[in-house]
């Protein structure tokens, strides 16, 4: 079995002396999961950010297969130099090879990742974020009022479904809707509730966005 596609490096751990075991997020196939056959001791040595042409290749589907990974570029060197950016670009990371399944493409939130690592911000990621959960079935509206349909005041959202409630609607319920604007405390709400559903733990790297 062969798969070809432009990927992602999210994740990579020794495995044994020379070698290494890879997630590339891509974007034709999703998550892939495969052995860097020499990515140890190798002279330019694949890293953790690089972007590039990737062929997955496996006698059996279920087998982990093996990459041939082309390096084109390394979106993680701005991040390197900036403990913010790595905190930011870490989460990522973690969220995608936490959250989605391998195998499964999510064309829009890879182009959404390659965008967004090339200059990211505290308003880049939080996008960023929101389309991961608009991925994951977790799409906040925020267009208009689920309660009497109206399109300003909008100052509340729904923990349940998401969606904005003005402030007539939402008064009496003050107590139990989220404040708007969209922050990070909101979005990790729903991204803890895609990991219960998984039966998984939220990433550390995304905890400690809420802690620094």
């Amino acid at each position: 079995m062969k798969l070809e596609s432009n990927g992602i490096i999210i994740s990579m751990r020794p495995f044994g002396e020379r070698d290494a075991v890879a997630h590339i997020f891509t974007s034709g196939h999703g998550i892939l999961s495969g052995m860097l056959r020499g990515a140890v001791v190798a002279k330019n040595k694949p890293m953790v950010g690089q972007v590039g042409a990737v062929i997955w290749n496996a006698r059996l589907e279920s087998q982990l297969g093996v990459f041939h990974f082309e390096a084109q570029k390394n979106l993680a060197l701005v991040a390197m130099m900036d403990s913010s950016k790595l905190a930011y670009m870490n989460s990522m990371f973690a969220l995608i090879e936490t959250l989605l399944p391998e195998r499964e493409a999510y064309p829009d939130l890879y182009n959404a990742t390659i965008k967004t690592l090339a200059d990211i911000t505290p308003a880049s990621y939080l996008q960023w974020e929101l389309e991961l959960l608009r991925d994951l079935g977790y799409a906040l509206d925020l267009s208009h009022c689920s309660g009497c349909g109206c399109d300003d005041n909008l100052i509340y959202l729904s923990p349940k479904t998401g969606r904005a409630v003005c402030g007539t609607c939402g008064a009496p319920y003050d107590d139990k809707l989220f404040k708007l604007p969209i922050n990070l405390n909101i979005t990790l709400r729903f991204l803890e509730s895609a990991c219960r559903g998984l039966d998984v733990d939220v990433p550390k790297f995304r905890l400690f966005l809420q802690n620094r």
